[in-house]
């Protein structure tokens, strides 16, 4: 029996432990490159091309032999004769990624000459050989690797593959991420009738599948859930096929929570209950080789907990760069309390350069996250922070 929380888990621990069991998906498709933006490369890229495979032109201005500039400047210019074709002491008109021919080697620019009659250009500047010349394979060399495997492809990588006349590229497939909402409380959002006393609009499937979207993964959603320990069984059973499961509620030690229980029979639970406010009911598990996280049912809570351990979870999964938040840095407006040997989420509003406490307590309230900007992590160790005190911020995604 799991009803009580014998000894909870430091958050950092808890993150190892979870962190541990998961393996990143190795299964790949081909896209066209357009639908390839934020996913991961399953292959590496060879160019089977130059880039650029002409010389070119890096510049608007005129292209010449270097030697013909030589000693030419703003006060003892140098003159030389116009062309359609380079010659002997002449030159040829040029726009940023014209070709150049063989028996050139340099550009100056449009501001550096100043054209006398339609027939002579004063050089006004001296260039030194191969300036402002792009030379073939410059960019990207012919059979060069260009993006390793395992790159996670941005829109500047995707101009890249097109530049190598690339159509399509082998990527890692998102994981695929079961949700399965659970409550005798819950009620689908959709329905038309207002919740009666005691119903509850579920929406933390609505939150946890566009995160989830957003951090590289696919969802399967389940229906509500009833507090049924059979149905609660079965429904685990029938997403057991996704990469991992994300189950919402049920995870406390009322006499409806069955969650723990269940997953205990079936698997095994690496954490129950984290040193972490809000979050605390968070529980941790597996389920044949598939990591399970059960998040609480209160939002804020839930929130805490897919921060904490879905997002570097699906990022693991789906092979993508743990990349630092975005933080910034401001003094509060007025003190903190956090709660002693409990790592601490504190919601903060930015206003004027100063960082102002929404909430630390009250995990139920999710409007305090949209109405914050951010948060800030009162580490275990610390009983708050003093008005007037810098503090990181975790911006909100």
């Amino acid at each position: 029996m799991l009803k009580l929380f014998k000894e909870l888990t430091p958050v950092n621990v808890a993150q190892e432990t979870f962190m541990n069991i998961i393996a990143p998906i190795n299964r790949s498709e081909k896209l066209a490159i357009e639908k390839c933006s934020g996913r991961v490369l399953a292959e590496d890229i060879i160019a089977m091309t130059n880039v650029p495979h002409y010389r070119r032109a890096a510049m608007d201005g005129y292209a010449l032999k270097a030697e013909e500039t030589l000693g030419a400047s703003r006060n003892s210019p140098a003159l030389i004769k116009r062309s359609e074709t380079l010659d002997p002491h002449t030159c040829v008109r040029v726009h940023t990624g014209s070709s150049l021919p063989d028996n050139v080697d340099a550009v100056i620019m449009i501001e550096d000459t100043e054209a006398v009659d339609h027939d002579l250009v004063e050089i006004r500047a001296q260039v030194h050989p191969y300036e402002n010349v792009g030379e073939i394979g410059e960019d990207i060399k012919k059979r060069a690797i260009v993006l390793h495997k395992g790159h996670h492809l941005r829109p500047v990588d995707i101009s890249v593959l097109a530049s190598l006349m690339t159509t399509h590229t082998t990527v890692r497939q998102k994981p695929i991420i079961s949700i399965i909402p659970t409550g005798d409380e819950l009620i689908p959002r959709n329905r038309k009738e207002p919740p009666e006393p005691g119903e509850i609009i579920e929406t933390n499937t609505l939150m946890t599948e566009l995160y989830v979207k957003k951090w590289g993964a696919t969802t399967n959603i389940s229906r509500i859930i009833p507090d049924d320990p059979v149905l609660i069984r079965y429904a685990i059973i029938e997403h057991l096929g996704s990469d991992m499961i994300i189950l919402c509620g049920g995870t406390s030690v009322g006499e409806r929570d069955h969650t723990p229980e269940i997953i205990e029979e079936m698997g095994r639970i690496l954490t129950r209950g984290i040193k972490a406010s809000p979050g605390k009911p968070t529980t941790l598990a597996e389920i044949k080789e598939k990591p399970v996280l059960c998040m609480p049912g209160y939002p804020v809570a839930g929130y805490v907990a897919l921060q904490l351990f879905a997002k570097p979870a699906v990022k693991k999964l789906a092979h993508l760069p743990q990349l630092p938040e975005n933080r910034t840095k401001l003094p509060l407006t007025e003190k903190i309390n956090s709660k002693p040997g409990y790592l601490t989420f504190t919601r903060i509003k930015i206003e004027n350069n100063t960082a102002k406490p929404v909430m630390t307590s009250g995990a139920s309230i999710l409007s305090s996250i949209t109405r914050s900007d951010g948060y800030t992590i009162i580490p275990e160790n610390i009983e708050g922070y003093k008005k007037g005190e810098t503090v990181e911020i975790i911006l909100t995604e």
